[in-house]
């Protein structure tokens, strides 16, 4: 089955977020026709972001509403197969990813991408890998499929985050093959992008924060510096939501007085420490803790707490302060008019560090787009 390029692909999409993986697929010219999502909250953003309503409800309560479409992407929560966390099997939310399996099955789509943690690799199943078992169950459907391990960088976003995807088609005679960056550089309209894209580069138009109080919206501090910020400015708007200080206590502040781009817990004196952060000390490693971002590199993994500068690399480069909402969403590439809705601000951090950043999306969305052509 081919189809022209000016007879769009319609994509469902399942545990959808606040819409990365399914902005990166519209923005390659799919038709988004069906999506769901259990958190109101990310489900109101994707509404925002994409522009059509969100079935919100449990995926097994709805999984026999999910459409006939060309293609199905979604991403299972996938803290029970993190790296950090336990890879427990009896763990509940592990079940999610069955649920993504019991959906093709279904709708038996011609196209199907699944997106997770690299964690995905080393869980296992019946003594079995867990994606050698689901791409085994998908084979059996009459997929040919494919189990890569991307990064971020290699497709423009300025971040060092590493997922892994399960892709799968029914396209007679051709294989899934991702896009090089020249081209992919090209269909973005920036040809001049280059890899990686630094901090630099992603966040220097963006002016210092407002204070915490303040809802209005902050003007850039200059035009478009870089490729890249051209790229996130595309719908021309002079000013930027989410650009406020984030809270620090008075020990955080005094933290990165000490450390310098690049740097991390190792550069914060022994007299001012706290018996954890020397407890990192006496055994080396984390090296993202307390991390401080470096301006001529990309950062670390965006997650959601990013407003905490001992979970992650989160420490602005030139500022004495952790990074902004919207600095957070730029180095996951959302583009600077989508401004998701939250009810508080847990919900709006996950939903941005949960998020599959849009560019990888579009990479791989253009990717797919080829096999049908």
């Amino acid at each position: 089955m081919t189809k022209k390029r000016n007879s769009p692909l319609s994509v469902a999409g399942l545990f959808v977020g606040c819409g990365g993986l399914d902005y990166g697929f519209q923005q390659a010219g799919f038709n988004m026709v069906w999506a769901n999502e259990f958190s109101a909250d990310a489900a109101k953003s994707y509404t925002d972001l994409i522009g059509h309503d969100v079935v919100v409800n449990d995926i097994w309560n709805v999984i026999h509403e999910v459409p006939s479409a060309d293609v199905l992407v979604g991403g299972p929560p996938c803290q029970s197969f993190s790296l950090v966390g336990k890879r427990l099997d009896a763990d509940p939310r592990g079940k999610l990813v069955f649920a993504y399996q019991n959906a093709i099955e279904r709708v038996q789509p011609q196209a199907f991408v699944m997106e997770n943690v690299p964690g995905l690799l080393a869980s296992m199943i019946d003594g079995k890998r867990l994606p050698l078992h689901l791409a085994e169950q998908f084979e059996k459907m009459g997929y040919e499929v494919s189990i890569l391990k991307l990064v971020a960088t290699d497709f423009f976003v300025p971040q060092k985050r590493q997922r892994v995807l399960i892709v799968g088609h029914k396209i007679q005679g051709k294989s899934f093959e991702l896009i090089n960056a020249q081209d992919f550089s090209q269909l973005l309209g920036e040809p001049t992008l280059k890899k990686p894209v630094s901090v630099a580069e992603a966040l220097d138009d963006l002016p210092s924060p407002l204070s915490k109080r303040s809802v209005a919206s902050a003007a850039y501090s200059c035009e478009p510096h870089s490729a890249y910020s051209r790229l996130m400015r595309k719908s021309g708007a002079n000013e930027v939501t989410l650009q406020t200080m984030p809270t620090m206590s008075a020990l955080d502040q005094e933290f990165v007085r000490h450390i310098p781009q690049g740097g991390n817990y190792s550069n914060i004196p022994d007299s001012v420490a706290t018996k954890r952060i020397m407890s990192f000390k006496a055994s080396g490693g984390r090296t993202t803790t307390y991390g401080r971002l470096h301006q001529d590199r990309p950062a670390y993994t965006i997650n959601t707490y990013f407003n905490r500068p001992n979970v992650g690399a989160n420490y602005h480069h030139r500022e004495e302060r952790l990074i902004t909402v919207r600095e957070a969403m730029r180095l996951q590439s959302f583009p600077d008019h989508f401004t998701p809705f939250y009810s508080n601000q847990r919900s709006l951090h996950q939903q941005i560090g949960n998020a599959v950043p849009p560019l990888m999306a579009r990479a791989v969305a253009e990717s797919l787009k080829r096999l049908f052509e």
